[in-house]
């Protein structure tokens, strides 16, 4: 092992602290790479939580005039891209929770692994040197007692030379010398065979840790050791791999906040902006010149009560008056009048006037003027002044009228269908309790279907009703189409069109032409184009279809303004799908 390699060459504690304070850095690495994905991920939660609350502020609320709006595609266009903004924060979302699962969770309950083994290791390895220090220690000991006591063994010989060979000493005293120098001879021996016996004990330990203990010790540290590198190392890469993974949904919100660009039609804004408002009213003639000296001369006669001329014919032939689009009255000159204003008549030159005339003969004129010529709206101002006729919206220009005609006849024609249905339930409920008298009484239905039959007379007499003052609007009673390339920026159709109505046509007829009975829709209309899913739909409301994302499926009807586009699929089933859910592409 090059721990163990790198051991040999220094001293025994100088390795063990330089092993501690390596792997201790180690881990001392992991736990603050831990802290900086733990930092990354609250930043990404924050700028996750940032860009939705961005999202939630410039989002139209409910029924606002904003959310009306978005029937204009670069108005859809914008709610488009605050969607997909939303969409983007939900993977930044999902980045953050991926590192804190996958980095940091697993990186601490790993890290708390590997301090318990690195614990065990050391304890281990400090226990096996410990041990070696004790054994030296009684070696130690042993060669010391051994060298002291052979000293003395030394100096008890010498003494007992030393007196054999005095003539003074007894013979008593040169055994005793002998005895002694003996004895301590024998405790030196002693001395030596343990200090032996210490050497060879301590020489098999310091064999077993230095060849066995500690290479096994630093080999588990060291294997340790490269464990944490390699975890450490896939956590470097995960920190990239989390938000790989997710960058394919993140070019798909991208690519939808360019196709969202890519889909608004300026064209088609102003198409709908001129189906939504426009009136339907004819465009002002010209003004004629009102000779109002001729109309005073022509009063004077009796005979020209009956067909009168001058102001009469003038404003006979202007059936179009002038618009006044906006509130600011215009100033007129105090000499100009207007034909409905009542001007002091002066004394003809041939008497006074015709008692028919009265003081103000041109008053009578326009009393004439208003009997026959027919009815019509002369300007925006006087539809305000009208009194509003809610129920049949006739204070609407005809357009508007018509349009909202249709949507009610439309929402009475739901409501009734719900009461046949119900009728129908009702009815099949009371012959099942009239076979089978134990599951009902049939007597007890009989205030809900009599509650039904009302229901359904009321809205059959409202449906005519409705349908009655469309068919005077100039509706057909069910959808109205127009020719789009008829119609001018008014509302208006062009008068070179096949279908334009004359100045001469009576102003009961409809101002813009209904088609012929052959063009009435048949049961099933021609597809105008395809579209394909861009997101799952449930299609749970009334009257709409459900759709998966990538599915193909037939424009059976174009978005009226409404934000719904009317599709079918091939085994006919039909229904009303969100325009900004699909991207759609009409025949040309």
């Amino acid at each position: 092992s090059d721990w163990i390699r790198l051991s040999l060459d220094f001293v025994l504690q100088d390795q063990y602290d330089i092993i501690d304070k390596h792997t201790q850095s180690g881990l001392d690495l992991v736990e603050k790479y831990v802290k900086f994905v733990k930092e990354r991920t609250e930043i990404e939660q924050n700028y996750a939580k940032q860009l939705r609350n961005l999202s939630k502020k410039y989002s139209p609320k409910r029924g606002s005039k904003e959310e009306q709006e978005c029937r204009f595609s670069n108005h859809q266009a914008f709610l488009d891209i605050l969607n997909e903004v939303n969409d983007y924060a939900g993977q930044r979302e999902l980045i953050a929770e991926n590192m804190m699962i996958n980095i940091c969770i697993e990186l601490t309950k790993y890290l708390q692994e590997l301090k318990q083994e690195r614990k065990m290791h050391l304890s281990e390895a400090k226990k096996a040197q410990q041990y070696l220090e004790g054994t030296y220690k009684q070696l130690d000991n042993s060669k010391k007692r051994f060298e002291r006591e052979w000293r003395e063994a030394e100096k008890a010989a010498q003494y007992a030379e030393k007196t054999d060979q005095d003539l003074n000493a007894t013979k008593a005293d040169v055994e005793k010398a002998k005895q002694q120098a003996h004895m301590r001879t024998h405790i030196a021996e002693e001395c030596k065979n343990d200090y032996a016996s210490q050497l060879q004990k301590y020489n098999k330990e310091q064999n077993q840790f230095y060849f066995t203990d500690m290479p096994l010790s630093f080999n588990r540290l060291q294997d340790m050791d490269e464990r944490r590198i390699k975890k450490l190392a896939q956590g470097y890469v995960l920190f990239a791999d989390t938000e790989r993974h997710v960058m394919p949904i993140i070019g798909k919100c991208l690519e939808g906040i360019a196709r969202a660009g890519t889909n608004v039609n300026e064209r088609n804004d102003s198409v709908v902006l001129i189906e939504q408002h426009k009136s339907g009213f004819e465009r002002p003639g010209d003004l004629e010149f009102e000779d109002y000296s001729q109309g005073i001369n022509r009063a004077s006669s009796d005979s020209s009560l009956g067909t009168p001329k001058g102001p009469l014919e003038l404003l006979g032939k202007n059936k179009n008056k002038t618009f006044r689009l906006f509130n600011k009255k215009s100033k007129l000159p105090s000499s100009s009048l207007s034909p409905f204003s009542t001007t002091p008549t002066p004394s003809p030159a041939n008497g006074p006037p015709s008692p028919k005339f009265g003081r103000d003969p041109l008053s009578y004129c326009l009393m004439e003027i208003n009997k026959t010529v027919k009815p019509r709206i002369s300007s925006f101002r006087t539809l305000k002044r009208t009194p509003v006729d809610s129920e049949g919206f006739t204070h609407l220009p005809p357009e508007q009228r018509r349009k909202r005609l249709q949507q009610k006849i439309d929402d009475i024609s739901k409501e009734l269908q719900k009461e046949i249905d119900q009728s129908e339930a009702l009815g099949k409920m009371k012959d099942v309790y009239e076979k089978n008298p134990q599951m009902g009484d049939p007597a007890s239905l009989a205030p809900q279907i009599t509650q039904t039959a009302q229901n359904m007379e009321r809205l059959r007499g409202e449906l005519n009703k409705y349908e009655s003052w469309l068919a005077e609007a100039g509706g057909r009673g069910d959808s109205i189409r127009y020719s789009t390339h008829s119609l001018n920026n008014n509302g208006a159709h062009n008068p070179n069109s096949p279908g334009a109505i004359s100045d001469d046509t009576d102003s009961s007829q409809a101002i813009y032409t209904e088609f012929d009975d052959e063009f009435e829709e048949e049961e099933l209309a021609a597809p105008i184009g395809q579209c394909t899913a861009l997101y799952n739909f449930p299609g749970s409301s009334e009257g709409t279809i459900s759709m998966q994302e990538g599915e193909v499926l037939f424009v059976v009807e174009e978005d009226k303004g409404d934000g719904w586009t009317r599709v079918r699929r091939n085994n006919g089933d039909e229904g009303y799908i969100p325009t900004s859910y699909a991207t759609i592409t009409l025949n040309k």
